[in-house]
């Protein structure tokens, strides 16, 4: 049994190694390879010894076994210093060393002087060969090496923990465990049954804990590497994150542009951190579920910051985010320059065609109103039906069951003056006579409606306003038309006609009712309203009879004040 527990442990810590070779990167500290290194060839000397079979070859092995146990912790303590970012003077790491060197020295006089072991002999219990041996001075000098180390390892961690917040919390705690194990296995009753040592079984376990601190320390270089080489150019920050939004690090340049950086640790999420939520958590959230949002501008004072989000790798292995900041002030100032010319270049042309609309639209009301004077009315025609329309749409957008548009509402009032252009063309006897019309005088002035269509679409040709020319034409061709299809040019009936017609037409006829003409005095608001009323369904559309309704005290305020 004991033969194949040593024989698992050593096939299983160079396969560990074999795994740390595979990973291996060259920003690896190198005590971190020697304990790598050192392990197997401490196992091996396990698998010698429970095969020896004489006390030459037994202390040959034992002097294998002490190779580690004489250099491992030595190691150890060292990665533990550079996982920490403890930098040791060199003389003292060569000190330690010549000082280790020393005691292995008196480990392999084994059997010659009495040093490490006073005296020695070779015994096989049961099958199971092992050494008895009185301690030398040596020996106790070895566990002080073993302790000395020990405690330099766990005064880093401890310091580590509390003092430096660029350091994983995770690498911490494995390292940590990794040395009270070790240290349990060399103090605390080395055999299990009074036959195998607990040594080799602690350093298989060591080997697992630091080939997952090896897998994090990947990210980590792969962070400082990336921040050497930016730390030169002095102007671009670097900062990184795993995929559970820990902070794995960043450069001196980052966190200059962010102070609030210096407050998060190493190996700890950012999650919850006030601080960054704004920002870092924020851009990472964004970026994580769409990566196609991995650019953003950050301000601080003056300076204007550009931010690249990308994945960080590992080789071809996806491992985490890493932001990558630059300076972007000068080139941001350019486009806002740029922005702020074509913004007051929009405005000025803005401003120019509100002056071109603004005459073509006065011109427009200019010939409305040499038309209008043409008429048999008092004058102020084109003005009324105007607001009337206005009153009109105003009541229908206020629910807006039938989804006008702000747009169809602004052209229909615009439209409204044009109604009536195509009078210009009827004879000044028609349009002028006081009386009822025969029938060939009012044949004749029917065709004002598409001949006032013509007129505004000659005049409205080639505008950019396609949705106002419709409809300012509509509006002249189709309002005389009715809904029962009685009404003129083309005797268009109900949906037929364009909306902004019928509307035009309720307008038109009430103004005509309610307003003095030469020919005819001004209609009681209560008669036109009976005449309106009944032409809906027959003049005009029924559906539109809610809104009439409705402005109904709106319109007889509206004409009062027109006295």
């Amino acid at each position: 049994m004991e033969v194949i527990y040593y024989d698992v442990l050593f096939a299983l810590s160079l396969v560990l190694t074999l795994i740390y070779a595979v990973i291996w990167h060259k920003h690896f500290d190198v005590h971190f390879t020697l304990m790598f290194i050192t392990i197997p060839i401490a196992n091996l000397g396990y698998v010698f010894l429970i095969r020896s079979q004489s006390l030459e070859s037994a202390i040959t092995a034992n002097n294998i076994i002490y190779l580690g146990g004489c250099y491992l912790m030595l190691f150890i303590m060292l990665s533990v210093l550079s996982l920490c970012r403890i930098r040791m003077k060199r003389p003292v790491t060569v000190g330690l060393m010549i000082f280790t060197t020393l005691v292995y020295l008196s480990v392999i006089t084994s059997g010659d002087l009495p040093l490490f072991y006073k005296s020695v002999s070779y015994v096989n219990e049961n099958g199971v060969p092992h050494i008895e041996k009185e301690y030398g001075v040596m020996h106790t000098v070895f566990y002080i090496m073993v302790l000395l180390y020990f405690m330099m390892s766990i005064a880093a961690i401890v310091y580590s923990y509390f003092k430096k917040k660029d350091v994983s919390r995770k690498i911490i705690f494995l390292m940590l465990l990794s040395e009270f194990i070790g240290i349990m296995s060399y103090f605390s009753g080395k055999n299990i049954f009074g036959t195998i040592e607990l040594v080799p079984l602690s350093y298989v376990m060591a080997q697992v804990m630091y080939l997952m601190i090896a897998d994090r320390v990947c990210l980590y270089d792969i962070t400082d590497s990336a921040a050497d080489s930016l730390v030169e150019t002095g102007n671009t920050g670097f900062i990184s994150f795993d995929f559970r939004f820990n902070y794995l690090g960043s450069n001196g340049t980052a966190k200059k542009i962010f102070p609030e950086i210096n407050e998060l640790t190493v190996d700890r999420t950012i999650m919850g951190k006030l601080s960054v939520s704004e920002t870092f958590l924020k851009w990472l959230n964004d970026f994580s579920r769409d990566n196609s949002k991995n650019t953003v501008y950050y301000k601080s004072g003056e300076e204007i910051y550009c931010i690249d989000i990308n994945f960080l790798y590992d080789g071809k292995r996806r491992r985490g985010y890493q932001f990558f900041i630059t300076d972007d002030t000068k080139n941001q100032q350019y486009i806002a320059l740029i922005d702020s010319y074509n913004s007051d270049l929009r405005e000025e042309v803005k401003q120019k065609t509100a002056h071109i609309v603004e005459m073509h639209d006065k011109l427009i009301l200019g010939m409305a109103a040499m038309v209008e004077s043409r008429d048999n009315s008092t004058g102020g025609h084109i003005r009324r039906t105007s607001d009337v329309v206005k009153i009109l749409v105003d009541e229908m957008m206020k629910e807006n069951k039938l989804g006008l548009s702000e747009e169809f509402c602004r052209d229909i009032i615009k439209a409204a003056p044009m109604h009536d252009l195509g009078k210009i063309a009827v004879d000044d006897a028609i349009l002028r006579k006081p009386g009822r019309f025969t029938d060939e005088e009012f044949e004749k002035m029917k065709a004002h409606a598409a001949e006032g269509a013509k007129i505004v679409h000659t005049i409205l040709e080639g505008t950019d306003d396609m949705n106002f020319h419709i409809i300012a034409e509509n509006v002249a061709h189709y309002h005389p038309e009715r809904w029962d299809g009685s009404g003129y040019p083309e005797g268009l009936k109900g949906e037929e006609i364009p909306l902004e017609a019928r509307i035009m037409a309720i307008a038109d006829v009430y103004d005509a009712l309610v307003s003095k003409r030469v020919y005819k005095e001004k209609m009681s608001y209560e008669k036109a309203n009976e005449i309106i009323m009944d032409g809906m369904g027959k003049h005009f559309d029924k559906s539109l009879e809610p809104y009439y309704v409705n402005v109904r005290p709106l319109l007889e305020a509206y004409y009062d004040k027109q006295e």
